[in-house]
């Protein structure tokens, strides 16, 4: 199955590295950077690499690249899953997932390995049980293992592992009861030139906060559910209710987890919540050209866009952007021609616009293609497929919990075309 895991900063330099079968030269990593120099973003990487005698399977998370070795057939998606699951339990362990924070806890981060991976095969990936086996990190236990030479390893076998709810450990108690869900929406989009949409679609995942005490039951119910297709549920959900039903009835896990991640991808039912206006032309003696970019909110149900951003990869005979901004600032990077718009909260009173003049090198001939504008956003409150959460039951406990439900809606590959 899996043979070794490397760790991979941004700039190409591989700061970890396990294997759980025999050691594996970091020369195989090799293919991996040539793919990363033929890509202009890190996303754009193939996540499977073929390679004479291995396959290369990548996630990049938090500015680093979890590469992993299979030596064997595999559903690529099952190595994945796997890459993102360790990730999550580095980010629930450290509060981060980045270079710093792990080369700081390597130990930890060994121990846990050597549990999620049995000879290659998952074995504990669940966060309550590989708790209960390897104590997250504090400044008192530190200090503690400092000078008695202890370590964070348990030395029983967690509750959770032998029982047939593995997610949730026995025994838990708060003063405080609570369950919060936050329903976050990703649209990704292609619009054409003239702002029709070519390509749209919305991935959606609800994150759970619980902290309950004993072992509740949860049914949480949509106002609209047929909006969801490709659902795919966390271990607790039954799905046999959710077939017969469209309901979510489970026993959650302690703490923070994905209860389900969904997809929406009927065109029509994929509101636009900005519309951009773009004029990016170069003149035919190549000598430089124009840039006019306008955005105002189109589908937004009356709430604002914060976090608005434009990025622009501009041809490399551009030298410099003589550029006027009536909201925001912009910066343009000479060495990477990457042109960013950060304008922030978009006034549907005011719309933000930008405007100039683009030099480029003398006798460059005129770009082949212009270039794309990709966009940021993020909308609070809003899920921009119309889901909503109409409630949530308990069942099993007395007492009654504090329960929340948040929105948010952020722009994933959000691309228009000029």
């Amino acid at each position: 199955m899996i043979h070794s895991l490397f760790l991979v900063n941004h700039t190409g330099d591989i700061f970890l590295e396990k294997h759980w079968k025999s050691v594996i030269n970091r020369s195989v990593c090799d293919y991996f950077f040539e793919a990363k120099e033929k890509a202009v973003e890190p996303e754009n990487i193939p996540p499977v690499l073929q390679t004479p005698h291995h396959y290369l399977i990548t996630i990049y998370r938090g500015k680093l690249f979890f590469l992993s070795v299979v030596q064997t057939e595999v559903p690529p998606l099952f190595v994945i899953e796997f890459l993102h699951r360790v990730a999550d339990t580095f980010q629930d362990y450290f509060g981060e997932c980045s270079e710093n924070i792990i080369k700081d806890n390597v130990v930890i981060v060994y121990e846990l390995l050597e549990e999620m991976l049995d000879n290659g095969f998952p074995l504990a990936t669940e966060s309550n049980v590989l708790k209960e086996m390897i104590r997250p990190p504090t400044i008192l236990r530190s200090v503690v293992n400092t000078l008695t030479g202890s370590s964070n390893v348990g030395d029983t076998l967690p509750t959770g592992q032998l029982s047939n709810i593995p997610w949730r450990r026995a025994g838990v108690k708060y003063t405080n009861n609570e369950a919060y869900f936050d329903v976050i929406e990703e649209i990704d989009a292609i619009l054409d030139k003239s702002g029709t949409t070519v390509f749209a679609e919305i991935q959606g995942v609800i994150e759970a906060c619980v902290r309950l005490t004993g072992m509740p039951d949860l049914t949480l119910s949509f106002m609209n559910p047929r909006l969801l297709d490709d659902v795919s549920f966390h271990p607790c959900v039954r799905f046999k209710r959710w077939e017969s039903e469209q309901v979510l009835s489970f026993i959650p896990p302690d703490g923070n987890f994905t209860l389900m991640s969904y997809h929406v991808s009927s065109q029509n039912l994929v509101a636009m919540p900005v519309y951009v206006k773009q004029n990016i032309s170069f003149f035919e003696t190549g000598s430089g050209g124009r840039l006019d970019i306008t955005i105002g909110p189109k589908q937004t149900m009356g709430k604002t866009v914060e976090g608005l951003m434009v990025t622009i990869h501009m041809p490399k005979a551009v030298l410099s952007a003589n550029l006027t901004a009536t909201q925001g600032n912009y910066t343009y990077d000479l060495a990477t021609k990457v042109l960013v718009w950060d304008i922030g909260k978009l006034n549907p009173q005011k719309l933000p616009n930008l405007r100039g003049s683009l030099s480029m090198q003398s006798g460059a001939p005129k770009p082949e293609d212009n270039p794309s504008l990709n966009i940021d956003l993020k909308i609070q409150q809003l899920a921009i497929s119309g889901l909503k959460v109409s409630r949530l039951d308990m069942y099993g406990e007395k007492y009654k919990p504090f329960k929340g439900v948040k929105y948010l809606t952020k722009a994933g590959k959000f691309q228009v075309r000029t």
